[in-house]
């Protein structure tokens, strides 16, 4: 029996185990140009014993991004700062990939340079607010991208993805999750397009589809995952009809398996058995972060890996507050409890001062 503290290959590099560290947004890139930190690099590094590591969010482009102090991917001077990250994850043994995150509708202009707007696959604001330095602010309308600037956007993530290569990092994941960019595309709500980026599910896939792809051709397919999350509501996604969701995503994964990619991440919903269809239809690796809510994903999701339901889990907010976390995984415990209130800002809780187990 497979169980979760087996290794396993992922984009030819061995696992240690198949528990993943889920990726977490930060906004502690203090770093002159959003850049990472040595701060960054400690906590990654005390995580390590993950099987496989997930940054939090890193902007493709300085128009994707879409909260304060978030690291980019698009500068030399990024490239070099990420470089103390991976450098001390692999001295502790570690896999790293980064996600490339393109906020797109969610962010606000007083986080962008002067005269840029946020964008998205149509000019429909979401409802709600986004934290910046000046405070809440509401969303505002995207620009809405003309078909020369997807392109450019696509071409934007290909190069990101070799900037992380540089960096050292073993791969990077596409975040077409949580209502950000791709997720818009995949979604009825946010993209309302009737041009070949748009329409019906194989129109809405195609963005997510040629992101992957112009991806795997830059850096191979085995070095690129992508998170899905079907029906999230987060960031005023609606996916509300059941037909239209499987259509959508059993389309997109029908779509996506000829790329061979390296993984399919999952953060799942409430509906169990979608994620058993894609999981049927998905013929590579695959992550799964379990629905789980209110409480973390915890040890009682470790069976998931024991009944074939995943190949690795992803664990999110239990890594934060235990950066041991497949060592206590492995004897039951005991777990810190995570303090939801840092997970943002400058306070360095969950980086330093939860000790490990005891030799």
């Amino acid at each position: 029996m497979t169980t979760a503290f087996d290794p396993i290959e992922l984009g030819g590099k061995r696992l240690a185990n198949r528990i993943a560290m889920a990726p977490m947004t930060r906004s502690r890139a203090y770093g002159p140009g959003a850049g990472a930190t040595e701060l960054m690099a400690a906590y990654y590094a005390q995580r390590a014993s993950a099987g496989l590591i997930i940054t939090e969010g890193v902007q493709p482009s300085v128009v994707g991004q879409g909260y304060p102090d978030t690291p980019g991917l698009h500068s030399a001077e990024q490239v070099a700062a990420w470089r103390q990250v991976t450098d001390a994850v692999h001295r502790e043994g570690g896999v790293i990939f980064a996600q490339l995150m393109h906020t797109g509708r969610i962010g606000h202009p007083g986080l962008l340079p002067d005269g840029l707007i946020p964008v998205g696959p149509s000019a429909v604001a979401a409802t709600g607010q986004v934290y910046t330095h000046q405070g809440p602010q509401d969303f505002v309308t995207p620009k809405e991208l003309a078909h020369d600037e997807i392109v450019r956007t696509i071409a934007d993530f290909a190069d990101a993805a070799r900037n992380a290569i540089a960096a050292g990092f073993d791969g990077v994941e596409l975040h077409g999750a949580n209502g950000y960019l791709i997720h818009q595309f995949l979604a009825p709500n946010a993209n309302r397009r009737t041009d070949a980026w748009g329409g019906d599910a194989t129109g809405r896939v195609r963005f997510a589809v040629e992101a992957a792809r112009a991806v795997a051709d830059a850096i191979g397919a085995h070095r690129t995952g992508l998170r899905i999350s079907p029906g999230a509501p987060f960031n005023d996604i609606a996916e509300t009809d059941p037909a239209d969701l499987e259509r959508t995503y059993t389309s997109l994964v029908a779509a996506l398996a000829p790329l061979d990619l390296a993984y399919l991440h999952l953060l799942e919903g409430p509906d169990r058995s979608l994620t058993e269809r894609l999981r049927k239809d998905w013929p590579g690796t695959f992550v799964l972060n379990p629905f789980t809510h209110p409480e973390p994903t915890g040890h009682d999701s470790l069976g998931l890996i024991e009944n074939g339901t995943a190949d690795l889990l992803a664990f999110g907010a239990l890594f934060l507050a235990n950066p041991d976390l497949p060592r206590r995984l492995a004897s039951g415990g005991p777990y810190n409890t995570p303090d939801r209130t840092t997970f943002y800002g400058g306070d360095a809780r969950g980086y330093t001062d939860y000790p490990p187990l005891p030799a």
